[in-house]
Parts: structure tokens; sequence; C-alpha cells
């Protein structure tokens, strides 16, 4: 009998939330943009974002723009200098606090990797609350399917420092996962290679590993080379894991196995050619609206 009056209250809940959601007045539209990224502690670094967000507010006038960045231990060290960065949940939170009926959330990562599938979850979570958003929709990051890989494939020939000779390699730095996310690189590596085959993706946390890119460097019998990061910010993994002088670095590595490095501190929203497919990717959510 318990069970019984039980589930008839849960019903009469259910029922009651969804007759005020089907009787709720209907609202004038207002949009706006969420943009995600992991985040990044480092000043000098954030001119990659500043360049995604003019071009957002460029493509989109008049739409509101927010932001919020993924890693709790990013947002955690900022507040402490004085600066408040929400998680995509606290943003939209506000956001539907202040009104808003149809939002973009765009993904400002490279792969759908552990954090984007986590923000995947978040916006699931909003979707699913009555009364809430009239329309919510998450944009796919840099690397969401193959015409996009194919475009970071021409962004990644079009950003190559002048200065490089064609027989000298370039090694990208990308972050890596443990998630399934990782072929991603893999995927560009393949197809980099088929446009220049002395280029090599090489991941700090995944695969290919620095060992692979040495071991294919070796075999080339390379000499002078180029090392870039292939993330949205040069912040400290590009300064520290890639350019730093410790002996754990990938150009301390590098030199040590033999090879004359060069490295370029310019992460890739900072140039118009990944930057604006991270914009291609929102317009794809923000035509959801019309």
């Amino acid at each position: 009998m318990r069970k019984l009056i039980s589930a008839a209250v849960v019903l009469a809940m259910v029922l009651c939330a969804a007759n005020v959601y089907a009787h709720k007045e209907a609202r004038p539209m207002k949009k706006g943009i969420l943009l995600v990224a992991f985040g990044t502690s480092e000043a000098s670094a954030k001119v990659s974002f500043q360049n995604i967000e003019a071009k957002v507010k460029k493509a989109f006038p008049g739409v509101d723009v927010f932001w919020a960045y993924t890693s709790h231990i990013i947002r955690h060290k900022l507040a402490k200098q004085g600066e408040n960065i929400l998680s995509p949940a606290e943003a939209l939170a506000k956001m539907m606090d202040e009104g808003y009926t149809h939002v973009a959330v765009q993904s400002l990562h490279t792969i759908p990797g552990e954090e984007y599938h986590e923000l995947t979850m978040t916006v699931n979570g909003f979707k699913a609350m009555p009364g809430g958003f009239d329309k919510l929709i998450l944009g796919f990051p840099m690397l969401g399917a193959q015409d996009t890989v194919a475009r970071a494939v021409d962004a990644v020939i079009a950003t190559l420092p002048g200065a490089r000779k064609a027989n000298e390699p370039v090694v990208l730095m990308g972050h890596g996962t443990h998630h399934p996310g990782n072929i991603y690189y893999s995927a560009m590596n393949w197809q980099l290679q088929q446009k220049d085959p002395n280029i090599i993706m090489g991941t700090v946390e995944g695969y290919p590993e620095l060992s692979d890119v040495i071991a294919w460097l070796t075999a080339k019998k390379a000499k002078k080379i180029w090392v870039m990061p292939f993330m949205s910010v040069a912040g400290d993994h590009a300064k520290n894991d890639m350019a730093g002088d410790e002996e754990d670095s990938w150009k301390s590595q590098l030199t040590k196995a033999g090879f004359l490095c060069e490295t370029v501190l310019k992460g890739t929203a900072e140039y118009d050619e990944f930057a604006d497919i991270w914009v291609g990717q929102l317009a794809k959510a923000m035509a959801h609206f019309k």
C-alpha cells in the first residue's frame, strides 16, 4: 500500500509539473551564447579566447556572449587572483535565471574527449528541466567530424612558420587523453602526412607519444625541427611541457636526442584559420533557432 501511495504521489507531481509547463506563457525569444573552454590561467594565452570572442560577436551581432571554464583547478586558481569564471552549470543556471530562452553552448575544446562529454551531460541535464530554456543546443568541438578534421589539416598547413623549409619536420604537440576521443589525433596525423610527409602529431597524455615522435624523426635523419602546440591556447603545457628548459620538456628531450629545435608559442585559436572552425560549429548550433 505504501508503495502504491508513493507511486501516486510521484505521478501527481509529474502531471502537475507537466501541466504547469504546458500552460506557461509564451516568452519573447532571448538568445544567448555560452563559450566553454578548458580554461587557462596564463594571462598571455588569453589572446586566443579574445580572438574567438571577437569573431563570435561579429558573426552574431546583438547576441549576448558568456564564458565558462570546465577546469575547476583553473577556476579556483583564477578566483584566488580575483577573477571569477563560472563553471558550465553555474553559467547556464545564471542564464536561465536571467530569462534567456534560446542558448547555444559552444565547446572550445579541440576533440570530443572527456571534458566535452562531461559538458554534454551538463547540457542534457538543463534540457530536462521543465520551465527552463525553450531551446538549448551544444556545438561540437573543433574536431567534430571528417569535414572539420579536413579543415583543421588545411589550417595547420596554412599556419606553418614562414621560415620553415620543406625538408624540416614539424612536430605538433596535442594534449592527448585516455578517452576514446584520442583517436582524432591519429586521424589528424594520417591526413596531415598525406599533404606534408614532414609533419607529425604527438601528444602529452595520449598516442602518439613523444617516444613515437623521436623514433619517427630519427628514421628521417632529421636535423632542424619545428615544434608547435596543437592546443587552443599557448598556456602551461606549451610554455613548460613543450618549450620549457626543464629536462622533461619536449624541447629538452628532443635536443638531447640530437635535434635542433625551433619552438612556436602560439595557440591554434590565435589563428583565424582555426578560430573560424569553432565559429562554424557555433553557426550550425545557432541555425536551430531560426
